[in-house]
């Protein structure tokens, strides 16, 4: 029997393991992580015959080596027993890429982006189901890509259909999902672009490009490359003619892509693609074709320019894939939005309350404070990563009366805040103390919006940006539905002077 290692013992991994079983493959499955919620994973899939190591990393010795190797998404592609696995000339691919092993013969959707692609995806799975078609929302969103293929293996698979609006990691119920699938409807991150050598979509979707992840890819050119190997392997390509750094490379790039631009048909770099005029999402689909209008923008219920992008290239992509104008706008009138998204959680006493905790970078992060009511209070903070801060911190003087500074990032936040003239925040630690802390300050500024969007990652403090937005969610309820101590105190570390935006800038 042929033996496959999976390494990483979350959704993907142990999705992968189950789909290579079944497949007749001997699989062991390793984590370098222990805990009670791993140990019982570890033996119910041993019921499964399927080995689980945990607290140990792969290694490759002795005569008995693996002649495939699956990875998860969060494992770093170059760490040195994958080089070594590779000189060996052991098979090494990502989870993303088996599943397309498995469901190749259904045509895929493919969205990837610095930014943008959660809601995409979301969206794109919205009309392509309203239109009656079982399309999946599948990869960072909904299921693992080897749940679906699983489903697709027999007729035994107890999965739960999650909405895709609940985002990564929840745990909606729902209908299983059925053995015949008409679409498979991806977001597909770098990590799992890295690890996926023949993943071709039938439409590949490019959302945005900003840096990030620079940690892991080294260089924004490498990062670019990553990216673009999908939209390269994708029949058609839709692209956001509204990003500054896509519709720079432009047509010399990808000269049969469809553009899309919120600003109308002068702006549309190419001759055909989708565009925003009169109220109206307008389709042009050859250079010859004449402009027909689809759906009306007001439909939509999220706010903010960059949802009207988003809107943009789910219409496109719906459109090549043969969806109806009616379908498309009995979609778009009932989408609620993204769990994590400029989520809407409560209103306390006049002021929204708003979770953005996928904001997970600056980028995001100016998106979100740009598209709420203003003055705002926002909470910031967690797991710095590398990028460029400029037009975040220009937003943070623009829209917000304060900021409220949390997890390992606080200290050199609020350095940034001062470097540049901003003197009304407080480094506040913890959600548990920014809730309250929050709540005040939106009265003392009369401000309608207490903000969460981090422009950090969540690992400091919490295992994803879901738990970080969940424990936001459940503060803010807790709060509003009448829990509040006599006086928030905050740390001993830093408070800055009380000193209102609105007086220094």
């Amino acid at each position: 029997m042929s033996k496959a290692t999976v390494i990483g013992l979350g959704k993907s991994g142990v999705a992968a393991a189950r789909l290579l079983k079944r497949e007749g493959w001997e699989v062991e499955l390793s984590d370098g992580n222990t805990s009670k919620t791993l140990l019982e994973q570890q033996q119910e899939l041993a019921a499964e015959q399927i080995t689980v190591k945990l607290g140990q990393s792969l290694e490759l010795n002795g005569a008995n080596l693996p002649q495939l190797i699956v990875v998860s998404p969060g494992v770093p592609w170059d760490i040195p027993v994958l080089v070594e696995a590779r000189q060996l000339g052991i098979e090494t691919i990502g989870e993303m890429e088996l599943a397309w092993r498995n469901l190749q013969s259904l045509p895929w959707v493919g969205i990837t982006g610095t930014n943008g692609k959660t809601t995409t995806t979301a969206l794109i799975a919205a009309i392509f189901q309203a239109a009656e078609l079982n399309a999946p929302a599948c990869g960072n969103i909904g299921y693992a890509a080897c749940e679906v293929a699983l489903s697709q293996r027999g007729r035994g698979a107890a999965l739960r259909l999650r909405s895709v609006t609940e985002g990564q990691g929840s745990r909606g119920e729902g209908t299983a999902i059925q053995n015949h699938i008409d679409w498979v409807i991806a977001e597909v991150s770098s990590y799992q672009i890295e690890s996926s050598s023949s993943l071709a979509p039938r439409i590949g979707v490019w959302t945005t490009f900003t840096p990030d992840h620079l940690s892991r890819h080294k260089t924004l050119e490498n990062y670019y490359n990553i990216k673009a190997k999908l939209l390269r392997q994708s029949e058609l390509q839709v692209f956001n003619g509204d990003d500054a750094y896509l519709s720079q490379i432009g047509l010399s790039a990808w000269p049969d892509a469809y553009w899309t631009s919120v600003r109308g048909k002068d702006f549309l770099i190419s001759e055909k693609g989708f565009y925003i005029e009169d109220g109206w999402v307008v389709e042009k689909l050859t250079a010859t074709s004449a402009p027909e209008p689809i759906v009306k923008v007001s439909s939509l219920r999220m706010v903010g320019e960059h949802n009207q992008q988003n809107l943009l290239m789910a219409v496109a992509t719906a459109r090549l894939a043969g969806i109806n104008r009616d379908a498309i706008a009995r979609a778009v009138r009932e989408f609620p939005g993204v769990a994590h998204r400029l989520e809407h959680i409560c209103t306390w006493e006049g002021i929204d309350f708003i979770n953005d905790s996928k904001a997970t970078n600056y980028d995001a992060a100016e998106v979100g404070l740009a598209s709420v009511n203003s003055p705002a209070i926002l909470i910031a903070g967690g797991e710095a990563k590398a990028g460029d801060d400029t037009a975040w911190l220009a937003q943070i003087q623009t829209k917000a009366a304060a900021v409220l500074l949390i997890g390992s990032a606080a200290p050199a936040f609020a350095k940034r805040l001062r470097e540049v003239g901003y003197h009304n925040y407080h480094i506040v630690e913890t959600m548990e103390r920014a809730i309250p802390k929050s709540a005040e300050l939106a009265k003392q500024y009369q401000a309608p919006v207490v903000l969460l969007s981090p422009a950090c990652a969540s690992f400091d403090q919490y295992p994803n940006f879901e738990v970080r937005g969940d424990r936001f969610r459940h503060l803010c309820l807790a709060w509003a539905g009448g829990w509040k101590p006599a006086r928030v105190e905050l740390p001993e570390l830093e408070n800055s002077s009380q000193e209102s935006i609105v007086q220094s800038r």
